[in-house]
């Protein structure tokens, strides 16, 4: 396989080393001139992935072209806020063979589609995209400790091409056909994370956390059903294990920001202080508009779009979801 990896954040460099460790030809490339020149110094994404020596052969380039012409497998995995942009610019390069992985998880704040919308807009030839979602925290990944992920193709074929591709001994890799539902819970969980931290900001404690989890959960599946999505997809890696992952991991960029907002910040002063991106800002925007869209009740990804756009008091939230009428769990 000729690989190419578009965008050089954590993640992005985490399945750089991960391949390097398998194919030989692994082509990284990064937007960010400062990102480079960190990396061809140093030997290292100091930035956004520290401490992880990069292999030698990977071969780490500023040109979109480089890293797209002539590859078999194609991997995105830029902010999903940029990857209309980015794809637009690489679409000359990429044949119809070309299989696309997309590893970005987000909805097109504009438009309000799915990233697999927009691949196959910018892209054509949708039967060839893939993408990837489930619990995986990029620097461990990078460290080679067991993981699993799921990926998702309308053509079982190509799904099966990118398990050979990316499994590996301590990277287990399941495929699916349900590409709604691998995108959607790799999006809903993140605004479900930003919970759960404020939840631990506040220190409502374990109980508060673990209803959080499991009611995120119900939430994810109504609206991803709604979106065609298989709901037993959702009580796997990409909905359930991500879930987890996200909502309790220290590494968890999202229930970073949530806990930051239960102790008192502001989230202007959260998301200016720190490079890193945490699409579940973005994310509850657009779940909360999906969610309106398809008449689904979601109250936990509402109050979330209460305290971050509508500065709501996040112990006001917490008061307004307990406070709700009392139901049937089936409901």
């Amino acid at each position: 396989m000729s690989i190419g990896i578009i965008g050089a954040g954590g993640w992005g460099t985490a399945l750089a080393v991960l391949l390097c460790r398998k194919h030989e030809d692994v082509v990284l490339w990064c937007h960010s001139p400062e990102t480079l020149a960190r990396i061809r110094e140093g030997g290292e994404n100091s930035i956004y992935l520290p401490s992880v020596k990069l292999p030698d052969r990977l071969q780490v380039t500023p040109s979109l072209e480089a890293a797209v012409s002539g590859r078999n497998l194609l991997i995105c995995v830029t902010p999903s806020h940029f990857l209309r942009e980015v794809m637009t610019r690489a679409a000359p390069f990429v044949t119809p063979e070309t299989i696309v992985v997309c590893g970005s998880k987000g909805i097109e704040e504009s438009t309000l589609m799915t990233m697999g919308d927009v691949l196959a807009e910018v892209l054509g030839h949708p039967r060839r995209h893939a993408f990837l979602s489930g619990p995986t925290f990029a620097l461990e990944v990078a460290q080679g400790r067991p993981a699993a992920i799921t990926v998702a193709s309308a053509d079982p074929g190509v799904a099966h091409e990118v398990q050979e591709s990316l499994g590996s001994r301590e990277f287990r890799v399941y495929s699916s056909t349900d590409v709604v539902g691998v995108q959607m819970g790799g999006v809903i969980k993140n605004v479900i994370a930003i919970a759960a931290g404020v939840s631990d900001g506040l220190e409502l404690g374990h109980n508060a956390r673990a209803a959080l989890i499991t009611r995120g959960l119900a939430e994810m599946t109504r609206l991803a059903i709604k979106m065609d999505a298989d709901p037993v997809t959702l009580t796997g890696l990409p909905g359930l294990g991500d879930l987890v992952l996200t909502c309790t991991g220290q590494l968890s960029r999202n229930r970073k920001v949530g806990v930051e907002l239960g102790q008192g910040r502001r989230l202007v002063d959260i998301v200016g202080g720190t490079r890193m991106v945490a699409e579940g800002v973005r994310n509850t925007r657009t779940v909360h508009l999906l969610a309106q869209r398809y008449g689904v009740e979601m109250p936990i990804v509402e109050q979330m779009y209460r305290v971050l756009y509508e500065d709501k008091a996040p112990t006001q939230a917490v008061r307004d979801l307990m406070g709700r009428t009392q139901r049937a769990e089936a409901d």
